[in-house]
């Protein structure tokens, strides 16, 4: 794996302020360093931070995301929600869209499909989450479960050449368990033979505990960091490990 291009994208989720940016230092020094034919950095803050961070790094190859957006491309009478079309306006290059953390706050399949679409239309890329929870790994429903995610979370949607599918098993998140390699190999496999030509990614409690196994599946095309990312010196040592 290491002989290829690999993306890191680091979902701060509900974490950081203006201060906390200082911290990027670390980042934007080791990746001047690094060879950019090989690594892509994306940084997913709160929203809060997106227009910061942007003029923190304009001068880097560091590309800036969002975790989230509502589903309407117009301006609207929804309190306290933000659509594709501002996080553009202020930076944002990406969107985290169909993230466990927001299905289980009742996010469906068709909501995800609008965020979807309308993202794509304000000049969006994408980065859209599906995976299994314990009960349905149990059954033995991961492939039908995230085949359903897949089918209508992009329903309608033609060009998917801007869209990156990250697979995260929910049992996984924040648990510090991965699946097997084997089996992240078979579903990224699995993915991308239903999307064709899809980047795909691995996400659920990437850690310096796991990577060293994570990077030996050659199918990955990279990988959503969470709270690991939050730490400046532990991401960087996750992408050195990565590519040694």
């Amino acid at each position: 794996m290491t002989n290829k291009y690999i993306y890191f994208i680091a979902n701060w989720k509900m974490f950081g302020n203006l201060r906390t940016l200082n911290s990027l230092n670390k980042v934007i020094s080791f990746v001047k360093k690094f060879n950019k034919n090989k690594l892509k950095l994306i940084y997913c803050p709160p929203t809060t931070l997106i227009s910061p961070l942007k003029d923190k790094l304009k001068l880097t190859s560091i590309d800036i995301g969002a975790q989230n957006c509502h589903e309407s491309d117009v301006y609207g009478a929804n309190t306290g929600q933000v659509n594709s079309k501002m996080l553009k306006s202020v930076g944002a290059k990406y969107v985290i869209i169909g993230h466990s953390e927001n299905r289980q706050l009742g996010e469906n399949n068709h909501l995800i499909n609008l965020k979807i679409k309308s993202s794509i239309k304000s000049g969006l890329k994408i980065i859209f989450c599906i995976g299994e929870s314990l009960s349905q790994k149990k059954k033995g429903t991961t492939k039908k479960i995230l085949l359903q995610q897949i089918t209508q979370g992009l329903k309608n949607i033609k060009n998917k050449k801007n869209i990156f599918i990250a697979y995260e098993p929910i049992w996984a998140i924040g648990s510090g368990l991965i699946p097997r390699d084997s089996e992240i190999f078979e579903i990224v496999k699995f993915i991308k033979h239903k999307v064709k030509g899809s980047k795909v990614l691995y996400g659920g409690s990437v850690s310096l505990k796991n990577i060293n196994v994570l990077k030996k599946i050659n199918n990955v095309d990279g990988f959503l960091v969470g709270g690991a990312s939050q730490n400046s010196k532990n991401f960087i040592d996750i992408i050195k490990k990565t590519f040694n």
